[in-house]
């Protein structure tokens, strides 16, 4: 039987192979792990449902493949013949495997093959780029048709292209790729609006330090996922969603915290569930376990999948403010920036202070001006009286 691309999340579309745990030929028990796909949230391994062997591998280590696209051949007996993919197909998985549609490089650099510019270039020409090392693709040709002849090649090395025009094609992994089209989605199709608040932060320094000396590790993070788990709580107006293919509201059930974490290759969302029913500690030991699978690859899709408001956090990298995408079916985001020693006023006098800016995205279909600040409001008294959130 064929074996095909299994769809690991509700939005993947396709599939790099990353390693696959079994050679072509090798005996397969029902459970053995059998490939890891590196798919738009995260690298899933995938175990074999049945007892058998692995004939054939389609799609090799480093390849990609559409969801329900064939990867390979299994099948019960070692002896037993397996049908053939038809021949058009298999010409076109003969031809990519040996032309190479692009060849991957260390770092996600890919340099595409010169197929296509062989096949417009005269014989002299490619010759003459080959022996002073000229890429075809940067060759413009000026023969009949656009055919690449000795005169373009030879243009190309006596003027060469100055270093600060080269460049290379890059290729979208699996993660970047979701990524991209989820957030053009998002900034194209919803009515975003912004709303800033600046907040007192000494409090909340003092008690992190305070904390702190305790052996209790808790992050300006873990305090922020708790304010605005019990915010949501108080204003669950915010904690929606929208439809679009419905054209409607969705209130989200329960408060389930979507933290953006920075990964190899672009970042993902791991959820704290039920957020508002658990304690600032348990809070930070679970963020911390989730962000460590996160960066390891290893977060399972119920662990990232779903949430009704996301959070998204760069004031560690001295960000002062900034205004994050709203992540669908979500309608708000908050972004964090960093605290900042400020001078203020206090009791008509200027003492040194902690500041930190807040801002909410939030979708203008789901919810109004008035709604956001209210929420905003709720957020920074927990956040300006941390103490309460113990």
């Amino acid at each position: 039987m064929l074996l095909k691309m299994p769809k690991l999340s509700p939005t993947m579309e396709e599939g790099m192979i990353v390693k696959w745990h079994k050679e072509e030929g090798e005996r397969v028990e029902a459970g053995d792990l059998l490939f890891e796909v590196n798919t738009d949230k995260a690298i899933v391994e995938h175990a074999s449902l049945d007892d058998g062997y692995l004939r054939k591998i389609l799609v090799a280590a480093g390849q990609e493949a559409k969801v329900g696209e064939p990867i390979g051949y299994f099948t019960a007996l070692l002896e037993e013949e397996y049908l053939q993919i038809p021949s058009t197909q298999a010409k076109e998985v003969h031809q990519k495997d040996v032309l190479g549609s692009f060849v991957a490089k260390e770092g996600g650099i890919v340099q595409e093959t010169s197929f296509e510019s062989r096949s417009i270039a005269s014989p002299l020409a490619r010759k003459i780029a080959a022996q002073q090392g000229v890429d075809l693709k940067n060759v413009i040709g000026s023969g009949p048709g656009g055919r690449i002849l000795k005169r373009d090649v030879e243009e190309v090395v006596a003027h060469p292209v100055r270093e600060g025009n080269a460049y290379e094609t890059l290729v979208f992994s699996p993660m970047r790729k979701a990524i991209a089209a989820r957030l053009q989605l998002s900034k194209t199709t919803i009515p975003h609006f912004y709303l800033s608040v600046n907040l007192n932060a000494s409090p909340l320094a003092s008690l992190k330090e305070d904390l702190a000396l305790y052996g209790k590790k808790v992050t300006i993070n873990d305090f922020m996922i708790r304010a605005v788990a019990l915010s949501l709580a108080q204003h669950p107006e915010v904690c929606r969603g929208f439809d679009p293919e419905q054209q409607t509201m969705v209130q989200f059930s329960s408060v389930d915290i979507a933290v953006a974490v920075s990964v190899e290759g672009g970042l993902t969302t791991p959820i704290v569930r039920d957020a508002d029913q658990k304690s600032l500690v348990q809070i930070s030991e679970e963020v911390r376990l989730l962000a460590k699978k996160a960066k390891e690859g290893k977060l399972q899709p119920s662990e990232y999948l779903g949430g009704s408001f996301s959070i998204s956090n760069l004031g560690m990298y001295g960000v002062s403010h900034f205004q994050a995408i709203i992540n669908p079916p979500q309608a708000a985001i908050l972004a964090v920036g960093a605290i900042e020693e400020v001078p203020v006023v206090q009791d008509g006098v200027v003492v040194p202070g902690k500041q930190m800016v807040l801002t909410l995205s939030a979708d203008h279909r789901v919810m109004d001006g008035a709604t956001s600040a209210l929420f905003l409001k709720t957020v920074r008294f927990f956040l300006e009286h941390p103490v309460g959130m113990l």
